[in-house]
């Protein structure tokens, strides 16, 4: 005869449910994450791609708004990468550390004021320890300041077609403005292959030694999935957990980024558990570059033949500090060439030097756009350097054979002067060695071609409080509008530059 036990029906019932609701769960995080889950967390989102022919295979809120941390150091390299290629910088060029760089907080490098490191030492850290003070000290080598160079990263990232996102500063530290979307990081990640693979490789590393200190790589998925090579971490409190990630695996290759995970092991796994679902739907085939091919004399945003798959660009935004005193200390340390075109003084006559000159240029620049012109570190400490002789006027440069050691200070009768005189001239740097100018003005003369033709690079000395400044420049040009042509072509090749009247 049967036993009843009519009290065990409701906990069979309730347990039934509890079982179900788990099976439910454990086959939705099988498939990749719930919509439930996302919304729950609302600062994720996740987004894979095949590599070989751009087919989305995997998108949840991929378009949507997130900030991108640490993923914006990858567009900080793919800059530096670019400065490589076009011979702007080797691996091992000094870059000079500001008060501003080294003031960045954690993660760091710990760098000192005045301090230099190569661009390798930099480019490593930024990959193992995400170093926000060494980005920054590639900022200001290739920008001037690091306002600049956000400005340049988000032109280059409009030209990639990462249309919704907005660089203000070269490392991911918190700025409500700094914006992007999983698929435009994954779009990044793709560029950084197609465009340098000779330099691509930097994001396999997994551990480095710097100066004797070896740092090992935030990355954990490196090793844990086979073929998996980079290639970028990132977290603050307001993106939660972010990684991108790239596996090649035969002729296999996916992209996948995950964004807002709530620790970075969930994160991981969650990368771990997309990419091995989702590489044996990858396609086997060897498809066309899915982003133009890169060229350091292309016009990028009108030769962007970017797959379907990816954003249609749109237009650059005008990034500007809201006030003087954010300019200042946006700059301070950096560059200050275009605010330091005339020798500052106060009222009273005393000479207006550091935070007192930047300000009182930033407030005479009014609604000019601040700090146009890139430098190579216009307010790095004075040194003594090798003069260089004036270079017979031509085509190129010829600076010939250097003479005797001389403190920057006494070079202001060593300036390059053009040989006549014109009503409009293009300026491009400032810096404090006057070398450096004479390399800037030869390397955009190679870069341009024809706009820059008929005109004739120079050097100009002006005070900058107790340093000399090299501005760079080109003359040649009789009226506003011939300048203004030649300053078009300069920026269609990445140089900031504006055109000056000289009477």
């Amino acid at each position: 005869m049967p036993i009843a036990f009519p009290r065990l029906k409701p906990l069979v019932r309730i347990l039934s449910r509890t079982l179900s609701v788990a099976a439910v769960g454990t086959a939705l995080l099988v498939h990749g994450a719930s919509d439930a889950s996302a919304q729950s967390n609302p600062r994720y989102a996740a987004f894979v791609i095949d590599a070989n022919n751009g087919k989305v295979l995997f998108n949840r809120y991929g378009d949507e708004a997130r900030f991108p941390a640490s993923l914006t150091k990858m567009m900080t390299l793919y800059m530096m990468f670019e400065a490589l290629e076009t011979g702007r910088a080797t691996p091992q060029t000094p870059m000079t550390v500001s008060g501003y760089a080294s003031s960045r907080p954690p993660s760091k490098l710990g760098l000192r004021t005045g301090s230099t490191i190569t661009v390798d030492e930099a480019m490593h850290s930024l990959v193992t320890r995400s170093a926000n003070d060494a980005s920054v000290v590639i900022a200001e080598f290739l920008g001037g300041t690091e306002t600049r160079f956000a400005e340049m990263m988000t032109a280059k990232a409009r030209s990639l077609g990462m249309s919704r996102t907005t660089f203000r500063n070269a490392n991911g530290l918190p700025n409500p403005e700094q914006r992007t979307t999983a698929r435009d990081m994954a779009t990044l990640s793709i560029a950084l292959r197609e465009h340098f693979p000779q330099y691509y490789k930097i994001f396999s590393t997994r551990s480095y030694t710097f100066r004797g200190q070896a740092i090992g790589n935030h990355n954990r998925v490196l090793g844990r999935v086979q073929g998996v090579d980079g290639i970028k971490t990132g977290y603050i409190n307001a993106s939660g957990f972010n990684l991108a990630s790239s596996v090649v695996r035969g002729n296999k290759k996916l992209v996948a980024v995950v964004m807002g995970g709530r620790t970075a092991r969930s994160r991981d796994d969650h990368m771990v558990e997309l990419l091995q679902r989702y590489l044996p739907q990858a396609s086997e085939g060897r498809g066309a570059p899915l982003i133009a091919s890169w060229s350091p004399s292309r016009s990028a945003p009108a030769a962007a033949q970017v797959a379907s798959v990816l954003p249609a660009s749109v237009p650059v935004p005008t990034l500007r500090a809201e006030s003087i005193d954010e300019r200042v200390a946006s700059a301070y340390g950096s560059s200050a060439a275009s605010a330091m075109d005339d020798a500052l003084r106060s009222p009273s006559g005393r000479q207006l030097v550091g935070r007192d000159a930047l300000r009182a240029a930033l407030a005479a620049q009014g609604t000019q756009p601040p700090m146009q012109i890139p430098t190579a570190n216009a307010l790095a400490p004075s040194r003594p350097v090798p003069r260089a002789p004036i270079p017979a006027v031509g085509v190129g440069i010829d600076r010939g054979t250097t003479g005797s050691v001389e403190p920057v200070a006494s070079q202001a009768q060593a300036a390059v002067r053009p040989s006549s005189s014109s009503p409009w001239v293009v300026q491009i740097a400032a810096t404090p060695l006057e070398e450096t100018a004479l390399d800037i003005l030869s390397e955009a003369r190679k870069r341009v071609g024809g706009a820059l033709d008929a005109a004739e690079p120079y050097t100009e000395t002006v005070d900058a409080g107790s340093q000399t400044l090299y501005r760079a420049r080109f003359s040649g040009f009789e009226s506003r509008s011939d300048a203004n042509a030649a300053c078009e072509a300069l920026k269609r090749s990445s140089y900031a530059c504006y055109a000056v009247a000289t009477n």
